[in-house]
This record gives C-alpha cells, structure tokens and sequence, in this order.
C-alpha cells in the first residue's frame, strides 16, 4: 500500500484540493477530498489522470520522419503506405521489442498510462508463420511489462489486398492470416499476456479492404468479452472503393451489417456523412480518432463538432507514432476544427466553458470505453494511472483548475509533465522514465542497421 498527497486534483466530480489517494495492489483503494498531508505520504501540487492511445501501430515508431521525402507524383497516404510496407519487412522479433520498448517509454512521459497496440505484424520477414503464432504479440507484452505501460493488445485480421477479397499485395506478407490462423494467433496471444497484470485483449478486423462480410462475422466473436476496432472511412478513396463494391460508405456499410455497439471502436471515421455521424453517436461506439497522424497522412479533418453534437464518444490514439504527446493529440484535434470552421473554441461544449477540459474529459472516458477498461479516472476502484504536473513550468505557473488543462494542451512544447503512474508503480519521475536512456540506446542500435 502506498499514500499519496495532493495539493489539487482532477476527480470524476471536478477539481478538488489536500486530495489523499491511497493505492493497493495497483488498484486505487480510497480516495479523499481536504486532507492535510501526513508525514509519510508522498506529496505533489497537482494531478491528473492517465489517458489511453486507443490506436498505436508500435512498429511504426522506427519510421517516423522517414516517409519526408516527395516522390514523383502526388504523396498521400497510399505512397506512405509503401515506405512503411518495406520498412515492416525489414524488422525481427527482437527488433520490434527495441522500438516497442522506446515508444512506451515515450508515451508514459507525455502521460499516456495504457495503449491500445492494433497489431498486425504476425509473421516471419517471409510471410511464414512463427513457430508461437504469437512471437511478435509476445514481444509487444514484454515490451509493455517491463515499460510499466497498461496494454489492450489488438491483434489484426488482415486476409486481402481490397474490397470483395482481392489478393493481398506482396508487401503485406507478415500481416496475412487466414480465419483459422487468425483463431490460433489469439489463443496464443491470450497466453501472451496472461501474467501481465491489467492486460486485456480484443480483436481489430484491420478494415473492409482487408476483410469480407464473412470473415468480419467469423473474427468479431473471438474478441469475447473484449473490444472490437477497425479501421474506416480514413481515405476518400477508400470510401469510392468501398462504394463501387457494396454501394454503401465504410461507415455506413459496417453500422448496417456488423452489431456495432459500445464494445466497438471505428478508427479514424473521418469521411461521414451527417448521416453517418449521427447513426454512430447514436450505436454507442467509440470513434478513435489520431488528429496527428490523420494530419501527417493529409487524410482529413473528422466531423468532430457534429458528432459531439449528436451525442459522439471519442479517444485519441497515437497511430503511426510520429509524434508522441496526449497534448500534441487534443491540440490538434481542436486545431483542425478551428481552421474547418474558421472560429476558435470550437470544442469547449459552450459559452464559458474550458476547451482543455472538454478535450481532456472526453479523450479520458471514451479512451477507457474504447479498450474496455471498466472505470476511469482517479476514483476507487480504479487502475491508479496518476499524472503530474509541475506548476513551476512557465505555462502552467499561477494556473488552478481547468486553467491548468489549458495551459498543458494549447501552450507547453515540453517539459509540463512531472512525475507518472502506471498501475500504482511511479514509472516517469522529474519527466524521465527510469528506462529512458536504455531504451534509447536499444532503440538506435536497430535503427542504425534498418537504415543503413
């Protein structure tokens, strides 16, 4: 058991002050409200909780900043795609931990406390499946065990190369699994996590380009009582191809023939409707939604207002990798939103209202629906996923309550971040994680060969 003191807090009832948390076991055990500190508690000024990545291809880390380079023709995401297809196929097992590894220890300092890791690199460099089905969703829970990260471990269904069941392109060898495959490789991953405390698995048909109607049917179930993600609408063309082959838009084909619900995550969703929008609000599920991958893509900016105006959920996921911060997301998030509709707080839910809050809040609740996390937020009962901040950093100083969300989101580059903790263990201290520099270190050694 352990005490910890703070001067200020993010309750699920608001800001409170003298806040006593007391952790056993991981787990949040009591928590009150105008309490001075005792002698033996460990004090800070002010906290808040952890949120989830709900979406993080992890293997994509090593590529980051690597795909800046114009081609021939116009760059989209279809071009971004064929970097990252060569770099997958570069990457062994051990490879894949070392940037795993690095890429958790990142996310814990910007104050990400649990990852939903969509992961699709199943097999060998040939396309050969490992001898443990699950060697390289082994190595994502090692990465997360010793990190001290949270983990819903998304395994990925990937069977074709477009709509209707076209054959997989040569470069996506390592992702291809048939339904039977795909059935071993969960039970195996399922054995891969069974002694990482507060792990959790789903499923994630990777998208309608890569699945059909009959093997979304068959796959969904093996998510049991876990969460189902897929990737949707997060390129014009898909929605043109996706319309050419079933004459419905990805949103709308999935809200029609799949038993979308609370337990569903539609990743991305960035090309909807009104229609669409509304009708996902209203089946309960979750859009997740990575505003700084969809813009390092140019996918396109999410109908965000008009989905929380029709009573949408959201999280935000950290995707490709290119960039880690929970604040770099929610700003971003907002940012497009300002520059579509060319007004400013356009998310703050209404006059008077902080536009850091709104974020910060929404991004907490549907993060924890999104990978089936039971409750959220710094309350009993709850995973003790605890973030400082410090207050001495120049954009937070003199700052209380929903100021303090301000400030962090829209105006600290770096450095706002104090200490983290991640299923009751501090992981992150003075903005360093206690892995920091070995990870770092682990991580170019295999960059310094896979781009040699």
């Amino acid at each position: 058991m352990s005490t910890l003191h703070f001067g200020s807090a993010l309750l699920p009832s608001g800001w409170a002050d003298d806040v006593q948390v007391v952790v056993t076991d991981g787990t949040i055990a009591k928590v009150t409200t105008d309490v001075a500190p005792g002698s033996h508690e460990e004090r800070h000024q002010l906290a808040i909780p952890g949120i989830a990545s709900l979406h993080s291809h992890a293997f994509q880390r090593g590529m980051a900043g690597l795909a800046e380079i114009r081609g021939n023709s116009a760059d989209t995401f279809w071009t971004w795609r064929e970097t990252m297809y060569r770099f997958a196929l570069e990457m062994t097992p051990e490879d894949t931990e070392a940037v795993a590894t690095l890429l958790y220890v990142e996310m814990l300092e910007q104050g990400y406390t649990r990852v939903g890791e969509f992961h699709y690199l199943h097999h060998d460099r040939d396309g050969a499946p490992y001898a443990n089905p699950a060697e390289m969703a082994t190595r994502i829970a090692q990465a997360a065990e010793i990190t001290g990260i949270g983990l819903t471990l998304l395994p990925s269904f990937y069977a074709h190369g477009s709509f209707g069941g076209a054959a997989p392109h040569a470069g996506q060898r390592r992702f291809i699994c048939s339904v039977d495959q795909f059935a071993k490789l969960m039970a195996a991953t399922r054995q891969a996590i069974g002694t990482l405390r507060g792990a959790n698995v789903g499923v994630a048909p990777h998208s309608l380009r890569a699945v059909t109607p009959d093997e979304l049917a068959a796959i969904a179930p093996l998510a049991e009582a876990g969460p189902v993600h897929i990737h949707a609408a997060e390129q014009i063309r898909e929605v043109e191809e996706c319309i050419a082959w079933s004459g419905r838009r990805p949103v709308e084909w999935l809200l029609e023939h799949a038993p979308v619900d609370q337990r569903w995550c539609l990743i991305h969703a960035t090309h909807m409707t009104t229609t669409e929008a509304s009708s996902l609000a209203r089946s309960g599920g979750v859009a997740g939604l990575c505003p700084v991958t969809e813009a390092s893509l140019g996918d396109g900016i999410f109908p965000t207002r008009e989905f929380l105006d029709a009573g949408g959920r959201f999280g935000v996921g950290t995707d490709s990798n290119v960039l880690i911060g929970v604040a770099d997301e929610l700003r971003q998030l907002e940012y497009g939103q300002r520059l579509k509709h060319r007004e400013r707080n356009v998310l703050s839910g209404g006059a008077g209202a902080s536009t850091g809050r709104a974020l910060f809040d929404a991004a907490l609740a549907g993060g924890a629906q999104a990978l089936a996390q039971p409750m959220a937020g710094l309350q009993a009962g709850a995973r003790a996923d605890i973030v400082t901040l410090d207050t001495t950093h120049p954009s937070l100083a003199g700052r209380r309550g929903d100021a303090v969300l301000d400030g962090w989101i829209f105006a600290s580059a770096a450095g706002a971040l104090d200490c983290v903790w991640a299923g009751g263990t501090k992981v992150v201290e003075n903005g360093h994680h206690r892995l920091r520099q070995k990870a770092r270190e682990a991580f170019n050694a295999v960059m310094r060969r896979l781009i040699a």
